[in-house]
């Protein structure tokens, strides 16, 4: 498969030939599904916790004798059954929520989503990101000389420091570096931007 290639000034320079190993697989949405919850879990922290009888302070005396007063038997006002005492089944916050994936299906989750990606016509190559100067206007202005128009962009980096200050203060902009490249990010955007060393770091990793 072959892609256009872009100079920094949106003018056509050439193509590229893309690994089908890595951007031309069966897509399978039940495959993508899992791994982006599973990124989702991973987000997620357990803020609630509930104190349990054992936590609950005081109510280390009986609160009143076993027999003789007409009511029922209580051996601690921590009981779970008593206003302001313990809780039984609570959420704790050591609670959990990470959902183990295979290292394996995490990449061919990433694979499908590279597919679906240059299939519409949403993955830009550039020759490289040797911008004259590390500028929000100037990458803004790259963006708007692509060819194709989107809300978002996912910029995956090939470790040139200045495309990251460039983007920094861009909202509907993400910079990652290109060996980082995972579901999440690329769902969240609209249009995928890398250079040709973006794309040998990318298919040296996902062609394992």
């Amino acid at each position: 498969m072959k892609v256009k290639v872009y100079n920094l000034e949106g003018k056509e320079t050439g193509e590229m030939t893309l690994q089908d190993s890595v951007f031309n697989v069966p897509i399978k949405q039940e495959v993508v599904h899992e791994v982006f919850n599973a990124q989702l879990a991973r987000q997620r922290e357990p803020w609630a916790d509930t104190k349990t009888r054992g936590e609950v302070r005081g109510g280390g005396k009986k609160p009143w004798q076993q027999k003789g007063t007409g009511r029922a038997r209580h051996g601690s006002i921590r009981s779970p059954i008593w206003k302001g005492g313990g809780v039984s089944f609570g959420p704790v916050s050591t609670r959990n929520y990470k959902i183990k994936i295979n290292k394996e299906t995490r990449r061919v989750a990433i694979r499908m989503c590279l597919t679906d990606r240059v299939a519409n016509n949403f993955l830009l190559v550039v020759d490289n990101f040797d911008f004259k100067a590390p500028k929000t206007k100037i990458f803004v202005d790259f963006l708007k000389s692509l060819p194709v128009k989107s809300k978002s962009f996912l910029v995956l980096n090939d470790g040139n420091d200045k495309v990251v200050r460039m983007t920094n203060n861009l909202k509907k902009v993400s910079t990652v570096p290109a060996t980082d490249v995972n579901v999440m990010e690329i769902l969240s955007k609209g249009a995928i931007i890398t250079s040709k060393a973006g794309i040998e770091k990318i298919e040296k990793i996902l062609s394992k």
